[in-house]
């Protein structure tokens, strides 16, 4: 049987937003599905694919996108995985895994131990108008998992060997199947992985070991999947491993020419001079029809996010032949329009403006509009170069624009059941941009996210670091074998979906064969040949750690054929920040260091939601019991075991639950600090520093700067404060003050403040200096050894940067001791703060309030940290410009907070507390 099944070339395949304002062009997105297991609905896809079909079976409704867990926990079916032990009262995937933990009498189906190994079945009707009849009717699966057969008003469409694999999308026409001006029915058979793999043992106790990740074999590897979802040391096994329809189902109706795979490039060529830029555009025009067409392709440019520039508009003549594809290539060469001067250029966070353009593509015949789309670019070049430095390592350094960028940010990892949408992406990289990082990596054991998550990174300049599906604990650098996935041709095929899929987003900067490892060389050679040539905008390198050699007589980097030049490995636990600086200062595999961090025990705000079984074990330290273990307060690579013991070392036994929180943000502060302080004080010698990770994929206490519930814990604010545009620091490894500029622009002048305060406000340091910077670097101020190596018990270091007219340039603190013993901080005087609030304004969707919050007393007031409140609960998210800072006596900081409208009622107000100060409440105006 041969289906009509196009992933490659032919009709488009919608990879971003889509303008649709022609009559004859339509998009609409099929979310209504009922959802049933195979082995209870023993009818065949033709008769499920009946708008006659009735059932006497229940059937589950789903809201696709949605895997089939999702769906049956939305039903009840099961219980909540992301809280508790809930997870371990629902089968696995793995018969050996249910029988290993007993958990086949958890089963819903009727003499099915494990209710994931058969297909399940999505069904779903619509109507079409009557005056659709002789449209062209595309059916497009933006993602499925593992493997689906499709069936529409009783014919089968494709089969599950043609939709294969998590990452490919498939535009399925459906023309000659469409009833116009009636019901239509559709019905989708998911079938499970090939492979299910077997989970590692679970983490069922609190400061227990973290066990394999990606299981004992790393066989789920022999899949194109996520391969996370056996389990890894920040998340436990999906159960289902999410099979299911986990993109959006699209029907697109349209006239006889469809536009398929455009791309937009951009290129700069009078760099370093950004003046003039150069545009090419590609693309397929597709005719389904029997009779050849004869129309024009309409191109329109239009500022999407700035103005001040002139919309762009031209036509050519373009024929089709009959049940034919004619590409078309354009370039400002022959189109005059194509060249811009004066443009917009996309810039990364906090190096400039990202700047965004919307093209519009419209083929016009005789019959009107037969097809109409848009998507968003920017104008940016990506380029790199490979340094090798004077301890033989290679450093991979990066440039947007013919400058170079130095990148900080972190991995992203996916939702555990991969449930986040539009509009949790949005807030989700709305707080990386705020954070002031400009990179999010996309790492291999995960997935390669959907539209919604590029386009949120292109609106907020963040750049993207994205890995195929590859790890080393699943290909083989560690366990697991160069021969997986099984299939060459399934893996193939998603890779050059994707690369089709993303490649116009200005925020993609570079591809990577893997985490951590490397495919074999058939699939490594199928990546790397793939990006060149249907991308060739921007580079490739081998894997996203230097540590995973290549084979001798393997291509390398593209275009320079180099080393990857980055480096994963850590430390994943907590360190001391001055042992950062001995890393950064080694100059080894600091010199671009790609995966480092540390547990992150989120604030007390979200403790209970992420810990919802308070009873303390008292075999276990305080307040923990082995829930805490699921949720990876465990040892292994993050030793949460030492992060706890550090805590207490350093501040003493904690006396509650919110003493250990606020504790442990102590620790988060100045480990994320010294991470990104040690960096920047060797900004020019270095390509980046990155996290591991971001965010969490659920309920998590390590390895993320906000938690699952969108909560930022203290280190994502010192990262905040450390990757700002000018930043003051003392540099820990010889107590220098100094200055970064990690923009291209001249500070002009600044004023740098330097105070030193004992515990009781004694003031034993004061200078004020002058300092400028042309460029991007770092300027060493003052040193503070003579007067820290006097000192005794807790000091407090405090810098302040103005510019010329007197505004806060840089505003940072640190509490230092010379033995670490911090316990004395629970004596400080205390300090009274006065809080002002202005009125809130609407910015988009959001809105914002300025602040400002005044030390009134002689004492210095430490940790101070406010909090956006409504209906009694601390809203989420919350984007702050500073939080838990640190004030000398009589100081003043003004700060800013927005939110989403949506997310703020009636009786908001801010809630001010710190370390040593009385918590106190504003309400705000509205």
């Amino acid at each position: 049987m041969t289906f009509n099944l196009r992933t490659i070339s032919g009709s488009l395949i919608l990879s971003l937003l889509v303008f649709c304002s022609s009559a004859q062009v339509k998009q609409v997105k099929l979310t209504k599905f009922g959802l049933q297991s195979s082995a209870l609905v023993g009818n065949s896809g033709e008769e499920l694919s009946s708008t006659q079909y009735h059932s006497t079976q229940h059937w589950y409704p789903v809201k696709v996108p949605s895997t089939v867990l999702t769906g049956l926990v939305a039903s009840k079916v099961y219980p909540d995985p992301y809280q508790a032990l809930n997870n371990m009262r629902i089968p696995d995937a793995s018969d050996e895994f249910n029988k290993q933990y007993d958990l086949e009498k958890y089963s819903h189906l009727p003499g099915e131990p494990n209710p994931w190994k058969k297909p399940y079945w999505y069904r779903t009707t619509f109507a079409v108008p009557a005056g659709d009849k002789g449209k062209i009717f595309q059916l497009i699966f933006k993602g499925i998992n593992y493997r689906a057969a499709v069936w529409v008003n009783g014919h089968q469409i494709a089969g599950r060997d043609q939709m294969a694999g998590m990452f490919a999308e498939y535009s399925l026409d459906i023309t000659k199947q469409i009833k116009a001006g009636a019901e239509n029915a559709l019905a989708v058979e998911i079938y499970p992985l090939d492979y299910p793999g077997l989970p590692d043992t679970e983490q069922l106790k609190a400061l227990g070991p973290f066990f394999l990740n990606g299981g004992p074999t790393g066989d789920i590897g022999k899949n194109v999947t996520m391969l996370c979802s056996v389990g890894w040391d920040w998340m436990p096994p999906v159960r289902d491993r999410n099979m299911g329809i986990w993109q959006p189902v699209f029907l697109r109706t349209t006239g006889a020419v469809t536009i398929g795979h455009p791309q937009l490039k951009t290129d700069l060529p009078n760099l370093p001079k950004n003046d003039v830029a150069k545009l090419s555009l590609n693309l397929m025009l597709n005719n389904h029809a029997e009779a050849a067409q004869n129309g024009k392709l309409k191109v329109s440019i239009a500022p999407e996010n700035f103005s001040g520039a002139t919309p762009i508009t031209f036509e050519k003549n373009v024929s089709v032949g009959a049940v034919a594809s004619t590409t078309v290539d354009l370039d400002a060469n022959s189109i005059k329009q194509l060249t811009i001067n004066a443009p917009h250029l996309w810039w990364p966070n906090n190096y400039g403006r990202a700047n965004l353009y919307r093209i519009r593509l419209q083929y016009i015949n005789a019959s009107g509009v037969s097809d109409d789309t848009s998507f968003v670019f920017g104008i940016r070049t990506t380029t790199t170069s490979a340094v090798t430095t004077a301890n033989g390592f290679v450093r991979r350094d990066f440039f947007v624009n013919g400058k170079k960028v130095h990148l900080v940010g972190g991995a992203w990892v996916p939702d555990m059941m991969v449930n986040r949408d539009s509009t949790r992406f949005d807030r989700e990289l709305h707080l990386c941009r705020n954070a002031n990082v400009n990179l999010v990596r996309i790492w291999g054991g995960g997935v390669t996210p959907p539209d919604a998550f590029f386009n949120a990174a292109d609106k907020y300049g963040l750049m993207v670091w994205s890995d195929f599906w590859v790890t080393g604990d699943t290909q083989g650098e560690f366990k697991g074998s160069p021969d997986w996935p099984l299939e060459s041709n399934v893996f193939v095929r998603n890779v050059v979906s994707t690369i089709y899929r993303i490649r116009n987003h200005p925020s993609l900067l570079v591809w990577t064969g893997g985490n951590e490892g490397h495919a074999r060389k058939e699939l490594f050679d199928a990546m790397r040949n793939n990006i060149i040539e249907l991308d060739g905008t921007r580079p490739f390198i081998p894997s996203s750690s230097g540590y995973a050699k290549l084979t001798e007589g393997w291509k390398g980097s593209w275009p320079d054929d180099k080393p990857s030049g980055v480096y994963s490995g850590g430390p994943y636990e907590w360190h001391d920040p001055h042992d950062y600086y001995k890393l950064a200062d080694a100059a080894k595999d600091w010199v671009f260091k790609d995966e480092t961090g540390l547990p992150s025990q989120p604030p007390y705000t979200t403790m209970a939601r992420i810990i919802n079984d308070p009873a303390w074990d008292k075999s276990l330290p305080f307040p923990l019991n082995n829930t805490w273990g699921y949720h990876d307060a465990c040892t292994g690579a993050g030793r949460y075991d030492k992060y706890y013991s550090q805590m207490v070392r350093r501040y003493g036994k904690p006396e509650s639950e919110e003493d250990f929180a606020n504790k442990m943000q102590l620790l988060n502060a100045i480990g994320y600090q010294g991470i990104f302080e040690a960096a920047n004080h060797k900004l020019n010698e270095t390509g980046g520093v990155m996290l591991w990770k971001l965010n969490a994929a659920f309920p998590s206490v390590i390895w993320q700067v906000y938690d699952w519930y969108l909560e930022p814990n203290a280190g994502y604010y010192f990262m905040q404060n450390a990757c700002e545009q000018v930043h003051a620091q003392l540099n820990l490894n010889d107590s220098t003050v100094a200055v970064v500029n990690r923009t291209h622009n001249a500070t002009g002048p600044l004023t740098v403040k330097t105070q030193i305060f004992d515990l009781n406000a004694k003031q034993l340091f004061t200078q004020t200096a002058k300092i400028s910077l042309n460029d991007a670097g770092v300027k060493e101020q003052v040193k503070l050894s003579p007067t820290l190596k006097n000192t005794n018990g807790v000091s407090f270091v405090i810098l302040n940067v103005k510019d010329a007219s007197g505004k806060a340039v840089s505003h940072n603190a640190y509490w230092l001791a010379p033995d670490t013993d911090y316990t004395s901080l629970k004596n400080m005087p205390k300090a009274q703060l006065k809080l002002t609030v202005g009125k809130g304004e609407k910015v988009g969707s959001d809105k914002k309030y300025s602040m400002q919050i005044t030390n009134n007393s002689n004492q210095v007031a430490f940790f101070v940290r406010p909090q956006l409140m409504s209906n009694g609960d601390e809203v989420m998210p919350s984007y702050w410009s500073a939080n838990y800072f640190t004030l000398a006596p009589h100081e003043s900081i003004s700060v800013n907070v927005s939110a989403p409208l949506s997310k703020l009622g009636k009786k908001a107000f801010i809630s001010l507390s710190g370390w040593n100060s009385v918590m106190q409440h504003m309400a705000l105006l509205q």
